[in-house]
């Protein structure tokens, strides 16, 4: 029992770790310094948009044994591989590992060295994760047991100086109308959900490797495990978004899209502790990076390894996403993000309604439920997409929740109701899911 504690508390830590990048780094400071004296409001709505999806998205990994085209399966065979695709390939070389990299740079080593070269150290940083990732036994114990209690150890430091050393009273008035609707958009924003899918292979994987055979001793104790993952990051946000609040009379005035979310969490720690706060700061940006690096890319090494069965060699693969990761990494933050968070904004809704609806498969028996509601959820975002790039689709803006970003969710479940009224046909691959299960 005490060594299976223990493995739930390694595990946990390292989901934590893998799950806290440099973005959740700066959303929560930005929602304290928006929400002012409201910020415990603004703070609710990021967590359930975060830790409760990104929950939710366990629950339903570790239920199809952490396997990314069972979760997506049932809304056909052709869709789920392109989702479950795409997702690996945003989540992998093309915009979050090299983000890592990217971001520790410019918050981490550029306010310290200004004249250090970013290839090299592209090169050290994606080598250092290759060099921690190479293992597949080994990624969560490095992340769990060592990388993750040092993360915490630097973040927990930081905040109780700001509680203890306040920059400001808590008595600013927000600067925005709807608190908790910002606190949804923030935590939506992470795409925490996304990488719960993808991460919960490797912590299935490293339980199996632990010696925790039976399938149904691996999914409680990677929900446990996903449960202690969830306390973290609750505790780490709730004060990182209290910080951000104490600084937001210096704001007064200041339209919020001007703010400047990196520069923000810089400005904190420098005033908190003076320019020691620039080597503090480079610490917990470069640890919440690496964390999340190595395991991504133990993530996404699996996943490609798992569908050409075991023709792509894990170790090739690792190689292969870190030198292209090294590269991508250098065209900074911004172009990464600027390039791919079209892609994201497409991927991500009608991923949630297959997560959602993969908790509740054994109920639904139709297929095309499933079906209908993703295929809705993919076109309302596409369309969506196109309507922020230019094209102007009057009515999308107009669907319900569309201020919150969530405008894809009535129009799915129209569609999950229309397709549970078409017969599906017997036989279909995915029709009984969870009996598989």
């Amino acid at each position: 029992m005490k060594r299976q504690n223990k493995d739930i508390i390694v595990v946990g830590f390292a989901l934590f770790a893998m799950f806290f990048g440099a973005g959740n780094l700066i959303f929560p400071p930005y929602l304290g310094v928006v929400s002012g004296s409201g910020w415990m409001t603004g703070f609710t709505g990021f967590i359930i948009a975060d830790v409760g999806l990104a929950l939710l998205a366990i629950l339903a990994a570790a239920k199809c044994q952490g396997d990314i085209n069972a979760v997506l399966g049932r809304a056909g065979k052709t869709l789920s591989l392109i989702l479950a695709t795409a997702i690996m390939i945003c989540l992998g070389p093309l915009l979050a590992i090299p983000r890592t990299g990217a971001t520790t740079f410019e918050m981490g080593i550029q306010p310290i060295f200004s004249g250090f070269n970013p290839i090299v150290f592209s090169v050290i940083f994606f080598g250092l994760t290759l060099v921690l990732t190479i293992k597949p036994s080994k990624v969560v114990d490095i992340i769990g047991q060592y990388l993750t209690p040092a993360l915490l150890i630097a973040l927990i430091f930081l905040i109780v100086m700001g509680v203890v050393s306040p920059l400001g009273d808590l008595n600013e008035a927000p600067v925005i109308s709807n608190i908790f609707a910002e606190g949804i958009s923030q935590g939506y924003q992470t795409m925490d959900p996304l990488g719960a899918i993808a991460l919960s292979a490797v912590v299935i994987i490293s339980l199996g490797q632990k010696g925790y055979t039976e399938e149904s001793q691996k999914i409680k104790l990677t929900l446990q495990a996903g449960f202690v993952a969830a306390v973290a990051l609750v505790i780490v946000y709730g004060g990182l978004t209290y910080l951000g609040s104490t600084v937001a009379h210096q704001f007064a005035g200041v339209n919020p899209a001007d703010i400047n979310q990196t520069s923000l969490i810089v400005s904190i720690t420098e005033q908190l502790l003076g320019k020691p706060g620039k080597v503090v700061l480079a610490v917990i940006v470069g640890l919440a990076c690496l964390t999340t690096s190595i395991g991504l890319v133990s993530a996404t090494a699996q996943y490609f390894t798992k569908i050409t069965k075991g023709a792509l060699k894990y170790e090739t693969v690792v190689i292969v996403v870190c030198i292209f990761s090294a590269v991508v990494s250098n065209f900074g933050v911004s172009t990464i993000i600027q390039f791919s968070a079209p892609i994201l904004s497409v991927i991500y809704p009608a991923t949630i309604v297959l997560v959602i609806m993969t908790l509740f498969g054994h109920k639904i028996n139709n297929d095309n439920a499933f079906k209908g509601a993703t295929y809705v959820a993919l076109l309302v975002s596409i369309l969506t997409v196109a309507n922020s790039m230019g094209f102007e689709i009057a009515f999308i803006d107009k669907l319900p929740l569309s201020s919150l970003g969530f405008n894809w969710i009535i129009p799915a479940f129209i569609g999950g109701i229309i397709g549970s009224l078409i017969p599906h046909r017997k036989g279909q691959e995915y029709d009984r899911m969870d009996d598989a299960l």
